[in-house]
Parts: C-alpha cells; structure tokens; sequence
C-alpha cells in the first residue's frame, strides 16, 4: 500500500496503463489470428491485419521492429499461398 500520494497516484495510473494496453494487446492478436487464417485460406486480405499492426506500434503497444516483422511475414505467408 502507497504511503505517499504521488506513488497512490501512480498505482491508479498504473492500473489504467494495464487495462489499455492488455486490451490492445488482445485486439491485436486477435486481428493477427483473423489475418493468418485468411492467408491460410487463399485470402489475401492483409490490409485489416497491417492497419491493426500499425496502430499497436503507434499507440507503443509493441515496437516498430516487432510491427515490420509481423507485417513481412503475414506478405510472406501470402505470397506462398499465391503460388
């Protein structure tokens, strides 16, 4: 327990910061789990999937190097599907 206002304080938005950004983690994921199964089905529909990566490396859910990573191999799991 927080003795300290400044710290009580920092737990309250500590627990925002948690909530906010376990529910971007989840919509991103799921959004990636939506992507790869269209991939794997013949449906090239990566837009959805590059729009909901993008917007969790802007909001610093997760970095700009994770993004790209996530972004090539989602057009490279496309790309062998169209084979």
């Amino acid at each position: 327990m927080a003795n300290i206002r400044s710290a009580e304080k920092q737990r309250r938005q500590a627990e925002k910061a948690t909530i906010r950004n376990r529910t971007g983690k989840s919509r991103l994921k799921s959004a990636l789990k939506k992507a790869r199964a269209a991939v794997a089905a013949g449906k090239a529909e990566l837009s959805a999937g590059f729009s909901e990566i993008d917007k969790a490396a802007k909001k610093g859910l997760i970095k700009n190097n994770t993004a790209d990573r996530y972004k090539s191999r989602l057009s490279a799991a496309a790309k062998r599907i169209a084979k």
